[in-house]
């Protein structure tokens, strides 16, 4: 098939460092390309990529200290690939709904994965206004707040089998890695950790949206004993990190979408423990891959029986259910549906 991944510019395809969404298009292009099909991804002109790449902004925009408007990038990107849709057998937006209008004005048939949090007000009335457009959700959780959307399927994460594989065995720590900020609770790993008497290492950004809760809330834990701020990490730097790792702590408070690090952690074979939010239960499995618990003294609880769990069982199960291979197959099912379907869908878009 001929196939457009179109990605959001603030990081490159694959992202530097911090960056789910975009990671998620790179693992999938490349799935796409090395399973023989024609692919196009429009992103930063610093992606790098298999595939052919529509450089639309010559940097990622989170890097480019001359951005202001990051819209006005985005615009470009949204008319390049109008230009060039008539190209592609399906167009594959990771862009939230800025494909909507536009999109559902031509004939390419395209389909949208939703990577964000849809339990939002002001997105009720974007979904109200376009019923018919094809969209993807990461979880079946994720979904719950917009049963008006056109979901047509749910396809789960995944990563290359390889990319992060076991390195030795833990180093008595516990781990927590993602962003410094409050949905992410960091202060409740932190606390977990000191209740178990065990040190913490915190891999990990801080958004400018979020340093002034790093500054109120973090900054002074990291000066208890044992507490480590190791700070962001690539893909190079995390087999290590989570390998050593007893256990990555997801404390969350938010209905998150999908969470890539919770597979990241099983793809070295180390368990998690999660609170019951989001996705958490369609992740996790409970006494296999990690523990799923509903408060700290649960989370602490949970610390001692990570002892009862086979390591090696842990990085089976991702090879099963987490693989980039399995990602782009039920993706290609989503293109190929859409691709055949009666062109009366599109008219009731239009």
């Amino acid at each position: 098939m001929r196939i457009a991944q179109i990605a959001p510019l603030h990081e490159a395809v694959p992202p530097k460092l911090y960056g789910g969404t975009e990671r998620v298009v790179s693992f999938l292009t490349e799935e796409l390309v090395a399973l023989g099909h024609d692919v196009t991804l429009f992103a930063s002109g610093d992606s790098v990529t298999s595939a052919k790449l529509e450089p639309i902004w010559p940097r990622a925009l989170r890097l480019d200290p001359a951005i202001r408007d990051p819209i006005a990038p985005h615009m470009l990107l949204m008319e390049a690939v109008r230009r060039q849709a008539e190209d592609f057998d399906v167009l594959h937006f990771h862009m939230d709904y800025w494909s909507f209008s536009l999109f559902g004005r031509q004939r390419t048939p395209f389909v949208t994965t939703l990577h964000g949090r849809l339990d939002l007000p002001e997105l009720q009335p974007v979904f109200n206004t376009f019923p018919n457009v094809p969209v993807v959700s990461i979880s079946d959780s994720q979904r719950r707040p917009l049963p008006q959307a056109n979901f047509v399927d749910t396809v789960l994460h995944g990563l290359p089998q390889n990319l992060l594989t076991p390195q030795g065995e833990p180093q008595g720590y516990l781990a927590f890695l993602g962003r410094i900020a409050p949905e992410k609770c960091p202060d409740r790993a932190i606390t977990i950790a000191q209740g178990c008497g065990m040190p913490i290492k915190l891999a990990a950004k801080v958004d400018a949206a979020d340093k002034a809760y790093f500054e109120k809330h973090i900054r002074h834990l990291l000066d208890l004993p044992n507490v480590e701020m190791v700070g962001e990490i690539s893909d190079k730097q995390k087999p290590a990190f989570l390998s050593g790792a007893t256990a990555l702590l997801m404390p969350i408070d938010w209905p998150e979408p999908f969470g890539l690090v919770m597979i990241e952690a099983m793809a070295c074979g180390t368990p998690v423990i999660a609170f019951n939010r989001g996705s958490v239960p369609e992740i996790v499995e409970d006494g296999v891959t990690g523990f799923i618990v509903e408060d700290v003294e649960g989370a602490m609880a949970a610390v001692a029986r990570l002892h009862t769990l086979d390591r090696a069982k842990v990085r089976r199960r991702f090879e099963e259910r987490f693989t980039a291979r399995r990602m782009a197959e039920d993706y290609l099912n989503v293109y190929r549906s859409l691709a055949g379907e009666d062109r009366s869908v599109l008219r009731a878009i239009r």
